[in-house]
């Protein structure tokens, strides 16, 4: 059962800035999805979009199979939402905030109380539970924040950057939190641009950038293509030398380096499976003659994979734009146009707009 499916969702800000450009997103029942992108790629259009905090300018977002619009007020019940960097009533206490919340659910009073007591406890916060919400740290409101999107015990929970400004502990804490909210009942979409917690919670992952969605698929695949070929060397010898034969490692040349001093961080780009190239450096190292010092396969292979999405999706920008180009010119029909031929006004609730692109308030 998919719970979210986007066609061809497109945001366009005053005619001048494209946060969204026909984004096709599909997340099923049970998944823990994450969403990543540098900043500015269009992670929270997205989430604002998916809970009816956006209007789309064209194309069409669905929650539970069903269209999500700012009037859909029986959805969002279903949706638990934590914004990026949450602002809260600073006079009131987590207690306190937690019953408004509840209310505002229709919670009875005391299931809302059995419910916030649980929520503090969960994420560590029992003890600053009375404080005034203006008094605690930018970790401890993020943490108040992931309980009050489970106010409600949300089938869906909508996560945007968990983890932003907590210390390593509150990280840890964090994730372990999503993991056991995770389950067939419960879907989870968060966003970060945390490589490392999204391969720790992820059971997918999907990449975006320009506001275009360039890979979606299960985590282990993304581990697949991290595996591609990276490895790390440091040397001591005649750097030069080495250097000058590290293109005859791929018969192709299908092979790409950084060198940082004496250290070498190539990619291989080529069919070959990895331990053929493990091989390949190895011997490079014994025929010149240098001495190793540091030899690494394992660090960074998902930020690898995913900037070689990212480089990709770059260099085939013109490509996707001709065949674009291409498919109206063989009559696709005004359906298959990004922008269509309706434009739809926006309506941004309970937001702010700053330079003409809205944000949480």
């Amino acid at each position: 059962m998919l719970v979210i499916e986007t066609t061809d969702l497109t945001k366009i800000y005053q005619n001048r800035y494209i946060a969204l450009n026909a984004m096709n997103m599909r997340v099923e029942k049970g998944m823990v999805y994450g969403l990543v992108g540098p900043n500015g790629a269009g992670k929270s259009t997205t989430f604002r979009s998916l809970v009816g905090l956006q209007r789309p300018t064209a194309g069409s977002v669905k929650v539970f199979g069903e269209e999500m619009t700012a009037e859909r007020s029986d959805l969002r019940r279903r949706i638990g939402f934590l914004p990026t960097n949450p602002s809260f009533p600073p006079n009131l206490t987590p207690i306190s905030y937690l019953e408004f919340i509840g209310a505002l659910m229709g919670l009875p009073n005391d299931r809302a109380k059995i419910r916030l007591a649980t929520l503090l406890q969960a994420v560590d916060l029992t003890g600053s539970a009375s404080q005034r919400i203006g008094r605690l740290s930018t970790g401890m409101v993020t943490r108040l924040g992931i309980a009050a999107a489970l106010m409600g015990d949300p089938e869906l929970l909508i996560l945007d950057e968990p983890t932003s400004g907590l210390d390593p502990s509150g990280r840890k804490s964090t994730i372990e939190l999503i993991r056991e909210l995770s389950g067939r009942d419960r879907t989870i979409v968060i966003s970060t641009h945390i490589l490392g917690d999204v391969e720790r919670v992820c059971t997918d992952v999907g990449i975006i950038s320009q506001g275009r969605l360039i890979y979606s698929g299960p985590m282990t695949e993304m581990r697949r293509l991290a595996r591609h070929g990276s490895i790390t060397v440091e040397i001591e010898g005649n750097a030069n030398a080495f250097e000058q034969q590290i293109p005859l490692l791929d018969e192709a040349g299908a092979v790409r380096y950084e060198r940082v001093g004496t250290e070498f961080r190539m990619s291989f780009m080529g069919t070959e499976p990895l331990p053929v190239y493990i091989h390949r450096v190895l011997d490079l190292i014994d025929r010149t003659g240098v001495d190793l010092l540091h030899f690494n396969t394992g660090d960074d292979e998902i930020e690898e994979a995913f900037l070689r999405r990212l480089e990709e999706d770059r260099s085939r920008g013109f490509l996707r734009a001709s065949a674009w180009s291409a498919a109206q010119r063989l009559g696709s029909g005004p359906e298959h146009s990004i922008l269509g031929e309706r434009q739809v006004s926006e309506v941004v609730v309970g937001e702010v707009v700053d330079a003409g692109v809205p944000r949480s308030s």
